[in-house]
């Protein structure tokens, strides 16, 4: 609470109030105005070009997970030319910063900040200076929106009825900075958090989410398979890790096909095979990793369970030990990012205001996975996509890919998204208990 208190403080000697509105003084049709008057506000030359600066030269320069140290520092100076205080390091080098009257309804926005470890392919002007590093998730897009997000809305604080939070969160590649920024505290008072992710297969100026699970809960696994190695011409006198590898491949398959639901989604890839160096050795281990999806914790959770099982067991049965790690890499599961009903709800109203309500879509649940999940576990969440499609331009590459690009025609409309559905969320939601669905915190 320190630190909501110290903004307060900051937010009352420095802000000057126009004329106070509140959510009764609002018809439904001034409401509507709000998400297509913030769209124009965004799509003006200087924030736009505000946000392409941001945006390449994050792209320029990127950092993997929890090293997001220059990034940090370019969202800084940008927080501070507005007027914007914050809070930092939140999560190693996360940045937490507040926008209206520093008392509640609390509200989150929030912008995931690292980079891939893969070569750019792309060539321009703006590609990517550091090796085997790059931008191939958009996250330097999110950052960009974000901060013409705090732009929008630091220039019009006056008439928020509560506080913004943004949140510029590390590491969502798998290391699951989101989990570390719920930990540290930060987030405790708020009452409902938004994101979003650009989207290669939605049109530019359309919109796509669900209520209920968006996207699968993911986890990974990686295990070493150990036999006896020896000269390939005499393999009686080996115990073979690659064959027993192989029949544990092809028994992790069974899992899905043969004793999940088929109406219970579920996903085991292995994506790593690593064993032997010569053509005529028999190796002494292979190592195997991959990923697993599920939609729900329970399937999770038994799904998980099962690949222990079956890759020991299977290993056993070829006279080879084995041993399966969870976390490699320091990688660790994500839940179901599962969204709030009543966030949705909110979602589509505004999103439809802003760009019609045929070009807000009702999507499929995905097999992606997304750190955002911790989040929506502790408090009310709502994630959507942002389309950024134009088959004018050609198609765009698929996400980590090494040729993927952003089409900056995108950048307004998340930045006014997101702008929107924080300010009508403050107008319209007087407390958290006004949403029926919400997991409480524990201490509550």
């Amino acid at each position: 609470m320190g630190f909501w208190k110290t903004f307060t403080s900051f937010l009352i000697l420095n802000l000057f109030w126009s004329k106070p509105i509140s959510s009764n003084s609002l018809s439904s049709a001034e409401l509507s105005e709000i998400p297509t008057s913030f769209l124009n506000y965004a799509k003006q030359p200087e924030l736009v070009n505000l946000m392409i600066d941001a945006r390449r030269r994050i792209h320029e320069n990127p950092e993997l997970g929890f090293e997001e140290f220059e990034t940090s520092k370019l969202i800084r100076n940008e927080l501070d030319k507005m007027g914007i205080a914050y809070k930092h390091p939140i999560a190693v080098t996360g940045v937490v910063g507040m926008i209206g009257t520093g008392k509640p309804p609390f509200v989150a926005i929030r912008a995931d900040m690292d980079a891939l470890a893969m070569q750019e392919s792309v060539e321009w002007d703006h590609k990517s200076k550091v090796p085997g590093k790059m931008h191939a998730c958009g996250h330097d897009a999110h950052v960009a929106m974000l901060l013409g997000a705090a732009k929008i809305l630091q220039d019009h604080r006056h008439e928020l009825k509560g506080t913004v939070v943004l949140v510029f969160q590390p590491a969502e590649e798998g290391a699951g900075g989101a989990k570390k920024i719920v930990e540290d505290g930060i987030l405790d008072d708020i009452d409902a958090i938004f994101g979003l992710h650009v989207s290669i297969h939605l049109p530019i100026g359309s919109v796509g989410s669900r209520p209920g699970a968006l996207l699968a809960g993911s986890g990974f696994f990686e295990a070493v398979i150990s036999g006896k190695g020896g000269h390939a011409a005499t393999p009686q006198h080996t115990i073979d890790p690659i064959v027993a590898a192989s029949n544990v491949i092809v028994s992790l398959q069974h899992l899905v096909s043969r004793e999940a639901d088929p109406l219970d989604s579920r996903v085991v890839t292995v994506a790593k095979f690593q064993g032997g160096g010569a053509f005529n050795v028999i190796s002494d281990s292979v190592t195997i990793g991959g990923t697993f999806r599920a939609f729900s914790t329970e399937s999770f959770k038994q799904l998980k369970k099962r690949i222990e099982e079956v890759i020991k067991a299977q290993a056993a049965v070829q006279r080879c030990n084995a041993t399966v790690d969870f976390s490699p890499d320091n990688k660790i599961d994500f839940p179901v990012t599962a969204n709030n009903k009543v966030l949705h709800k909110h979602f589509e109203n505004v999103a439809g205001d802003m760009l019609r309500t045929d070009n807000v879509k009702d999507m499929q649940p995905l097999m992606g996975s997304e750190d955002f999940s911790f989040y929506s576990e502790v408090m009310p969440g709502c994630f959507f996509f942002v389309g950024m499609q134009n088959e004018t331009h050609g198609k765009l590459a698929s996400g980590h890919s090494p040729y993927y690009t952003v089409n900056e025609d995108v950048l307004p409309y998340g930045a006014a998204l997101h702008a929107s559905v924080a300010t009508r969320y403050l107008l319209e939601f007087k407390s958290k208990f006004r949403i029926s669905d919400r997991k409480l915190h524990d201490e509550l």
